[in-house]
């Protein structure tokens, strides 16, 4: 399985592989993109069923990647040559086409394209059209593709054509990870204030209009430019680690992610699990996943979402209500379920080759 280590893929992995090893599924984790953490290493070191393999890597949608990630494919290779898995399991696009000679199963987490027409309302400039290419071929290449929302797959099948084999598979947070605490009264919420698709500075745009303080896991200096952002009411908490995210998300009661883009909303997840009511911006996915338990805004209307959190902070009898709600409906997506439906997609590609040698060992 590759993974890359800067991003909500590091997290969907190890949960995953966390959530196989009672079935006996043994990973072989390439990681690509940025070192490893320490943390992470601590994070992989928990884990009994995993063999990693590091490596540095760029990955796709980064600036100009494509000898890296040609240098990353023949990596990959000799990887498969001298482990022989089952199958593959790819979370990434430009690799779907390599001579694997073994099932491939892919996953669109996100992507580029999709990005720039759900915060863009256009396809991305012709500078990406190289990046248009080799992910449409390595998705076509994959023997199932899989989604985590209907929405993302649709809005990836009208970028890059529908795929032959597809099925949606719910990402899942392991519940016993986070807890109810003594609700407090402010509002939570994890992003950084630059990145358009979360849209946080819609929550900036509103903070000094809202009764209660507003906390931002993420940090508020731009690593590019090095500005600084201040807003009245604001606190950014810089990075936290998982613990850290658990303890705020436990003590919050609301918590309020306007996304523009978010194929599926991990943090949202842990929130709802934690107890938070739930306020998001109004996309399909979102809408799609959380349906009556969580309260909606449009993601560029300041006032309407000033008037929700207000609201929500008055009534506390509806706050507890949508809170109950989530926490339901959190349910659906726990790790055990995720890893269910990824057991049954592996059994149905795997059949293929284990058909064959019914006594070699699952490995992926």
């Amino acid at each position: 399985m590759t993974t890359d280590s800067v991003g909500g893929v590091w997290t969907y992995s190890l949960e995953l592989i966390r959530a196989m090893a009672p079935f006996n599924v043994h990973f072989y984790l390439a990681t690509m993109g940025a070192a490893i953490t320490l943390q992470q290493r601590q994070e992989l070191a928990a884990l009994t069923n995993v063999t990693v393999y590091e490596s540095e890597y760029q990955l796709e949608w980064m600036d100009n990647p494509w000898a890296e990630v040609d240098l990353a494919g023949q990596w990959l290779l000799e990887l498969n040559e001298q482990l022989n898995p089952d199958l593959i399991h790819l979370n990434n696009f430009c690799h779907g086409q390599l001579p694997w000679n073994k099932p491939v199963l892919m996953v669109i987490h996100s992507c580029v394209q999709t990005w720039w027409r759900a915060l863009k309302g256009e396809n991305a400039p012709a500078d990406r059209n190289d990046y248009l290419d080799r992910v449409r071929e390595g998705l076509h290449a994959a023997d199932l593709v899989v989604a985590p929302t209907q929405a993302m797959l649709e809005e990836a099948e009208t970028v890059y054509g529908t795929f032959s084999q597809k099925q949606v598979i719910n990402n899942g947070r392991d519940p016993h990870a986070f807890r109810f605490g003594r609700k407090e009264p402010f509002i939570f919420s994890m992003g950084r204030v630059w990145d358009e698709a979360k849209n946080i500075a819609l929550l900036t745009q509103v903070a000094d209009n809202v009764d209660w303080p507003i906390y931002i896991a993420g940090d508020a200096v731009h690593p590019a430019t090095g500005d600084h952002k201040l807003f009245k009411n604001v606190h950014f908490l810089g990075k936290l680690s998982q613990r850290e995210v658990a303890d705020w998300l436990s003590r919050a009661s609301l918590y309020v992610l306007p996304a523009m883009y978010e194929p599926f909303g991990l943090s949202i997840l842990e929130a709802a699990f934690s107890g938070c009511a739930l306020v998001l911006g109004k996309i399909n996915s979102l809408k799609e996943i959380w349906g009556t338990s969580a309260d909606y805004v449009d993601t560029n209307d300041a006032e309407g979402l000033t008037l929700l959190l207000q609201k929500l902070i008055k009534d506390e009898f509806l706050r507890n209500i949508m809170a109950c709600r989530a926490v339901k409906k959190a349910q659906d997506y726990t790790t055990e379920l995720m890893a269910q439906d990824y057991l049954r997609a592996y059994a149905t590609l795997s059949n293929r080759v284990i058909a064959e040698a019914p006594d070699q060992v699952e490995t992926v």
